[in-house]
């Protein structure tokens, strides 16, 4: 099956796809959802704009049949920050004939040449989770974006150019960091206003780790240590487990053996996914579940120290002021405050 729609804005391309494929739209504030019908698969495929310019489209969905999504316009096309977290799915420019692959945690920096069009391929019966942050640049230069300051200067470029005379693509190593914010996305726990904004802070929140994960790559003297799908799959299982028994203190050696790798590659693949040891990792973890529950719920400051499996509450007030910047009993106090 091959559809076209509209490039920009995000409104256009879900008005355009309700359209070709038949279905209603649901609108929750700015947002826009369409549900695929058993017929054709299941998911949904949604997106919202926002004044600066810039856009998210979020597919989460089985097609049954092979889908190719044309994308085109009469305006420069937007400048794209495509993120999958779940399966794979085929990128190519208009008259490509070899479409670039997007693996499970990668991610890709689009941009086409003038009115050249994009092609995006779903298989038939492979569950996706895409995000694409859409960047219309002539209106997303009004906003006061201090000469870009700071960025490489491709990146520059491309965000500037808004006659977009180079075809650039850029394909990203894997990053669960940017699958926990497309995570959040998904969960839909607020609507209305609350969640337009909650959704325009998440992309801006992605589109930074994008830009990072960019630079970070072409500053780097050394190839990246993490290429395969199967270490990240290890690094994906290691998490779950810390995160599943939040009380417990796993050894490195144990989580290493657990997950099927040793403790070099594992403490490797923690530090380039993340930027934190194993150990660093499980201490940041359990220090955002202490302020999660601080928050929502009425358990006093040792039991949480329990629940995140920490024996020591001085310890705990130490390490929670170095990553919060005040101590846990005034953040409870200020919070409870504030309600």
């Amino acid at each position: 099956m091959e559809i076209y729609v509209k490039a920009l804005p995000v409104e256009e391309i879900l008005i355009d796809l309700s359209e070709k494929l038949d279905l209603p739209i649901e609108r929750d504030a700015g947002e826009l959802c369409l549900n695929l019908p058993r017929e054709i698969g299941y998911g949904f495929i949604r997106g919202s704009s926002f004044p600066s310019g810039l856009g998210i489209i979020e597919y989460y969905c089985t097609f049954f049949k092979d889908l190719r999504i044309h994308f085109s316009a009469n305006k420069i096309h937007p400048l794209k920050f495509i993120f999958c977290s779940k399966g794979k799915i085929n990128h190519a420019f208009e008259n490509e004939e070899n479409p670039h692959t997007i693996d499970t945690y990668q991610n890709a920096i689009v941009s086409s040449a003038g009115h050249n069009g994009h092609v995006m391929y779903f298989n038939a019966n492979e569950t996706v989770h895409v995000c694409s942050l859409e960047i219309i640049r002539d209106k997303f230069s009004l906003r006061n974006n201090y000469n870009f300051e700071g960025l490489d200067s491709n990146l520059k470029n491309l965000f500037e150019e808004n006659v977009a005379k180079d075809v650039f693509f850029y394909q990203g190593n894997y990053s669960i960091e940017l699958a926990d914010i497309v995570e959040e996305i998904n969960k839909k726990s607020q609507t209305g206003f609350l969640r337009s904004i909650f959704l325009e802070a998440k992309v801006y929140e992605m589109l930074t780790k994008q830009i990072i994960q960019y630079q970070t790559d072409q500053n780097s003297e050394s190839l990246p240590f993490l290429t395969r799908q199967s270490d990240v799959e290890k690094v994906k299982q290691a998490v779950k487990i810390i995160k599943k028994e939040m009380n417990r203190n796993f050894s490195v050696n144990y989580l290493a053996k657990e997950v099927g790798t040793n403790v070099n590659k594992l403490q490797e693949a923690f530090k380039h996914m993340f930027g934190l040891t194993v150990n660093k990792y499980m201490q940041q973890v359990k220090l955002e579940a202490a302020k999660e529950l601080l928050m929502t719920t009425d358990h006093n400051i040792s039991q949480i120290v329990s629940m995140i499996g920490l024996s020591n509450r001085s310890y705990f007030s130490k390490v929670f002021k170095e990553k919060y910047g005040v101590s846990p009993k005034y953040f409870l106090r200020n919070h409870n405050d504030g309600e």
